[in-house]
């Protein structure tokens, strides 16, 4: 599938949606999304958060509770997938969006099931923080977000469920991007 999606963009400051997914499996084809959260930032500072379960109306596989601890009966009074969209999009207006490995995967889950439930293309741009992190600490072995975490002295603590990881991916990229700031001063400084 050809998604129409915004554009990654390398970095952007001030205001932006931290938003992580959580889902039954890989494929945005195949698997459902059971978990949306967001934290709306203001000036870098965190103002607002969003998150619900979503059932997807299927058997979640042992798996993904392995993973991310959510089960059928987490799930069973949850909205399901298009009022959970619909409540995240309004949430989430034309704010840039930043995320962890979300190019290659939250925004395609997120594209798909606004264009399959809601009829409407998700077209915000976005930062994925996996190619920022790799941008900035090209030395560091491992990019996910438990080792950025770690490297930044972040608590990992609840990793794996979709607020923790847009708090601590939130912090992770306040110190990313101190870290781009600083690289784009010093080429600045070398092009003179």
């Amino acid at each position: 599938m050809i998604r129409d999606k915004g554009k990654r963009l390398l970095y952007h400051d001030g205001n932006y949606i931290v938003f992580d997914l959580e889902t039954t499996g890989l494929s945005p084809a195949n698997d459902e999304i059971i978990e949306i959260s967001a934290i709306r930032v203001r000036q870098n500072q965190a103002a607002d958060e969003f998150s619900t379960l979503v059932n997807p109306h299927i058997p979640i596989p042992y798996a993904a509770t392995q993973v991310n601890g959510i089960t059928d009966s987490m799930v069973a009074s949850a909205p399901d997938l298009r009022q959970a969209l619909d409540d995240f999009l309004a949430f989430v207006g034309r704010d840039i969006l930043v995320g962890h490995n979300i190019h290659t995967f939250d925004t395609n889950f997120l594209y798909d099931g606004a264009v399959r439930e809601l009829g409407t293309k998700v077209t915000n741009d976005y930062v994925d923080t996996l190619y920022l992190a790799r941008n900035c600490l090209p030395t560091l072995r491992h990019h996910r977000l438990t080792d950025l975490a770690e490297h930044f002295s972040i608590s990992t603590k609840g990793a794996h469920r979709a607020l923790q990881d847009c708090h601590m991916n939130y912090q992770c990229y306040l110190e990313l991007g101190k870290l781009w700031k600083e690289k784009e001063r010093l080429r600045k400084i070398s092009d003179k």
